[in-house]
């Protein structure tokens, strides 16, 4: 009966975390080994503060979860301390998160991931952190979208600021 009752523990905890890898935006997977309660109590309150979900599952179950998913590039990932980070609102924000720690601590080190449904390797989620927030990205856009509405106003306002000036002339040359 116990036996029975560990195993449907099981398969619910690799059907959590087959859930939580098919709404993800992107996943990373770390080594969190050396990190201190504080440090990895920061790093938690961190995760969370931009949405994202950060948590140990024990290598078996997750490697069952990312296979029964087709995902079997993780296999080799998935060995000694592993933690993974889930986000399902933006994809650019576990690898910033855990970048930005990992040159503050010194420890910890980036496996691999996934994004929108591709696997990366550590490289990727290295560049992945590079690239500026969705925030970033969107405030850029609209500036550059705005330039020419801008210019435009400006350039009808000259034009209409130039024609009040000469039909003032014109109204002092009558007068």
């Amino acid at each position: 009966m116990a036996s029975t009752e560990i195993l449907k523990q099981k398969a619910e905890q690799v059907e959590e975390i087959k859930s939580k890898i098919s709404n993800a935006k992107s996943v990373v997977l770390i080594n969190y080994a050396g990190l201190t309660v504080a440090q990895d109590t920061a790093l938690r309150k961190a995760m969370r503060e931009a949405g994202v979900n950060y948590t140990v599952y024990k290598n078996r179950l997750a490697k069952r979860a990312f296979n029964e998913l087709g995902y079997t590039d993780f296999d080799e990932a998935l060995n000694g301390p592993t933690a993974i980070a889930f986000s399902d609102k933006d994809p650019v924000a576990p690898a910033k998160i855990l970048q930005a720690k990992i040159k503050e601590l010194n420890k910890m080190e980036i496996k691999c991931g996934l994004l929108e449904g591709s696997y990366i390797d550590v490289e990727g989620v290295k560049q992945l952190a590079d690239l500026p927030s969705r925030e970033v990205i969107l405030a850029t856009l609209l500036g550059a979208l705005q330039a020419p509405i801008t210019g435009l106003a400006g350039s009808l306002n000259q034009i209409v600021a130039g024609l009040a000036i000469a039909l003032n002339k014109v109204a002092e040359q009558k007068a």
